[in-house]
This record gives C-alpha cells, structure tokens and sequence, in this order.
C-alpha cells in the first residue's frame, strides 16, 4: 500500500495539482482517514491532498502547504481520474 500512496504523492507533486481527499482514498481502496494516517505528518510533499469543501489541506500550516499549492484551480476530484493518470 505504501507504495502505491507514494505513487500517488510522487505524481501530484510531478503535476503540481491538488487531488481531494476522497478521490485519493477511493482510488487507493482505503478511507480517507486511513490515507492521512499514512501520509504521516504534516509536510509540503502532501499538502497536495485536501478536502473536498475548501480545496485546501486539511489542518496544515502555510509552512507546511507547498509554495505552488494554488498554482493551478485545478482540482483532482475523481478517483476514476487519479487511476487513469496512474495506471493504478
């Protein structure tokens, strides 16, 4: 699984593109809550997940988000998208 989740934190920060919470976890076939379990702490190279309601990450400091987070408006929201793109 860890390798799969370090996939997943390798692409989005590739593509410098915020991926929802919810969509990592589905395409993972974890919880959402499992996923920031896994990611451990708190750190720019995962700032790239957030929540679905805010776009941003979840309980992170501005020293903790990655400087180029907003970057782009785009925002990965299906998990169908992050398989595709991953070849999960």
């Amino acid at each position: 699984m860890q390798n799969k989740i370090t996939a997943v934190v390798d692409y989005l920060n590739e593509v410098t593109t915020r991926c929802t919470y919810n969509a990592a976890a589905k395409a993972l076939g974890i919880t959402p809550q499992a996923l920031k379990k896994e990611l451990g702490e708190r750190r720019p190279e995962t700032s790239w997940f957030v929540s679905t309601g805010t776009e941003e990450p979840t309980g992170y400091t501005d020293e903790e988000k990655h400087p180029e987070l907003f970057r782009t408006k785009r925002v990965i929201k299906s998990a169908e998208v992050l398989v595709r793109n991953l070849g999960l």
